[in-house]
Order: structure tokens, then sequence, then C-alpha cells
């Protein structure tokens, strides 16, 4: 019977947890819904904004077509407010375990969460863009007739915006994960040109196969992750302050 005590004990700690998380979980994933029906009342004039450089209007293949366009629309606007409500949500789930420095210096990182993500985002659509549709059209002068469906565009546009906007993250990720004690500055100096590989690997991937666009998203990147280490020795620096 005793032993049967001790296995309780030690599974309700598992349990409270995952509770939580599944409440976290639910709670972000009902504030998504929120987002997403509020945003899809003004996405036409966002689908306006984001065409209104194309000489032609976009072809659509059948009805549902506009609808995709629409949806994904509506998500990936939905998701910009729910970036620093999760991240909020992570540093809830994580402060009870931290200590009182710790709880108010990584609660400041969640708008910072947000600004690189609205800056990723912002970088990615009015400079990498127009530098990989220009290229792929310049690829089509005088040789084929262009013509832009609804979906084949957007899906396009998404998959060059969204990974930059992401890897804006990294320098507020190393930082939070510094102010935890997960990773260290030294860590990042051992590691840095696995870390460039990696990045050069993901620039070229959601960039055209030339020189100057990869090479205008690794610039920020390299900058971001150096930035990440300068950032991570000055938490370390704090810390060692605070323990003497």
């Amino acid at each position: 019977m005793e032993s049967i005590e001790y296995k309780n004990t030690e599974v309700s700690p598992i349990l409270t947890h995952l509770e939580e998380l599944r409440r976290r979980l639910i709670l972000l994933g009902g504030a998504f819904i929120v987002f997403f029906a509020l945003s899809f009342m003004f996405v036409g004039d966002v689908y306006s904004f984001l065409i209104r450089d194309l000489e032609d209007q976009l072809a659509i293949l059948g009805p549902g077509d506009i609808v995709w366009v629409y949806m994904a629309l509506s998500a990936i606007i939905a998701f910009i407010p729910t970036v620093p409500l999760a991240a909020h949500q992570v540093w809830s789930f994580v402060a009870p375990g931290l200590t009182k420095e710790e709880k108010r210096s990584t609660l400041s990182y969640i708008p910072l969460f947000f600004f690189l993500f609205i800056t990723g985002l912002a970088f990615g659509f009015f400079i990498i863009f127009p530098l990989v549709m220009n290229f792929l059209l310049g690829l089509a002068v005088d040789q084929f007739q262009t013509l832009f469906t609804v979906e084949r565009y957007f899906g396009f546009m998404f998959r060059t915006v969204i990974p930059v906007a992401f890897l804006f993250e990294l320098p507020a990720v190393v930082m939070f994960g510094a102010q935890l004690g997960l990773i260290n500055s030294q860590q990042l100096h051992t590691y840095r040109k696995y870390a460039y590989f990696v990045l050069i690997v993901l620039a070229v991937l959601v960039t055209p196969p030339d020189f100057i666009t990869p090479l205008l998203v690794c610039v920020p990147l390299f900058l971001l992750y150096e930035a990440s280490i300068f950032f991570a020795k000055m938490i370390e620096r704090k810390k060692k302050q605070s323990q003497i």
C-alpha cells in the first residue's frame, strides 16, 4: 500500500502539469479563433493591399480559390497577435520554477517576440518577396506568358515570407533560453559555424537560386545571431552580479 501511495504522489505533479498545459493550449486555440474571426471581417482590404503592385488581376480556377486565400490571410493575421499571447502562456507555464528576478526579466521578452516577428514579416514582404518575384519574372521575359492564380501567387508568397518571420525570432529565443539557463554564450560561440551553415541553408531554401537574394537574407540572420551572443553574455553578466 505504501508503494502505491508513493507512485501516486510521483504521478500527480506530472498530471497537474499536463492538465495546465492542456488548459493553456485550449486558451491559445480559442484566442486564435477569435482573432481569426475578427481578421476575416477586413481581409478583403488586406487582399487589395497585397496585390496593389500587380498589373493584372489574379486568376481563379474555381470558387474555392478565393475562399482559400481569404482563409489563409485571415489565419496569418490572426497568428500575429497570437505570438505574444503564446509567449506569455509559455512564460506563465515555467514561471513557478523561476526566481523573482527571472520572472521580471523573462516577462520583458514577450513584446520582443512580437516586435521581431513583425519585423521579419515586413522584411520578408517588402524586401525579399519583391526580389524573388523580380528575379523569377526576369527569367520569363519574352519567353513565357505570365498568368498568376490566386492560390499559386499567395502560396508562393507565404512560403517566402513566413519562414523569414520565424527566423527573425532567433534572438528572442536565444535570450529567453539564456535567461532560463538552458543555453549560454559559450555554447553559441562553439556552435557558431554550424549555426551559420544552417542559416545559409535556410536562406537558400526560401530564396531563388541567385547570389544576391540569399545574401540579403543571410546578412540580417548572421547579425541577429551575433546579437544573440552579445545579449546572452549580458544576461550571464547580470546573473553573476546578482549572485555577489
